[in-house]
């Protein structure tokens, strides 16, 4: 269902858990991470297409969430034709999105991305909130950008870290450091793929423990190179 524009109606989801850091999901099968996304159905509104996606992607139910704000309007992207398929060509352009903001008020281990037959991840982490805006695919950045910025002010303030974030990321990006710098002074943050398997090594915060759901395993931060190669697996665009 595309609009007369060629942009396909879609919804985007930031999850937060209780420290304000954002789910970030790995693409079945690829090396590329991004936030749970999907498109608008026939007879759905937003709300509704958030919630159906909410599940199938991540295995949530509207009892784990507390919808905190969404985006007034609709945030476009175009997706590069090496991406489109040939017989869509010049009728497909990209996503309009509505993007909703969602406290996780439920625990880490309701999350199960296995909900459906279909599943869109293999692996998820949470990061902090700046962090995807240096790592998802360059076609989407502009899009994360509005939607994280124009969200931030719904965002619990509970931990001067979430600011100190932002001060913290301007700083780098205005001192020319790769991205991969940038991350690799971050703290290191978990990761629960999916399935089943003994959990070799992983490093925390001192401060801040945790514990992996039943059945999940430890996989290290993801590289942080996501070309145009991880991109075109990606059948979400």
């Amino acid at each position: 269902m595309l609009d007369r524009d060629g942009f396909r109606p879609n919804v985007g989801i930031i999850l937060l858990n209780q420290r304000s850091q954002v789910f970030w999901g790995k693409r079945i099968r690829t090396h590329s991470w991004q936030f749970p996304q999907g498109g608008i159905d026939r007879g759905e509104n937003p709300e509704q297409a958030m919630f159906r996606e909410l599940h199938e992607e991540v295995g949530l139910h509207p009892q784990h969430v507390q919808v905190l704000a969404r985006t007034r309007d609709w945030l476009r992207y175009e997706v590069p034709d090496r991406f489109i398929r040939r017989d869509a060509r010049g009728h497909y352009k990209g996503q309009k999105q509505i993007w909703f903001l969602l406290q996780l008020v439920g625990h880490d281990w309701d999350l199960n991305l296995r909900a459906t037959t279909h599943p869109e991840f293999d692996a998820w982490r949470w990061n902090d909130y700046w962090v995807p805006l240096d790592v998802v695919v360059e076609f989407k950045r502009g899009v994360y950008e509005m939607a994280l910025t124009e969200l931030s002010r719904f965002v619990p303030r509970s931990e001067m870290r979430f600011d100190g974030r932002v001060e913290q990321r301007n700083r780098y990006l205005r001192g020319g450091m790769h991205q991969r710098d940038l991350l690799a002074g971050q703290a290191a943050s978990k990761t629960y793929p999916v399935g089943g398997g003994p959990v070799s090594s992983y490093s925390v915060r001192p401060s801040a423990p945790f514990e992996l759901p039943p059945g999940a395993t430890f996989e290290p931060d993801p590289q942080t190179s996501f070309g145009a190669d991880a991109a075109a697996k990606n059948h979400d665009l």
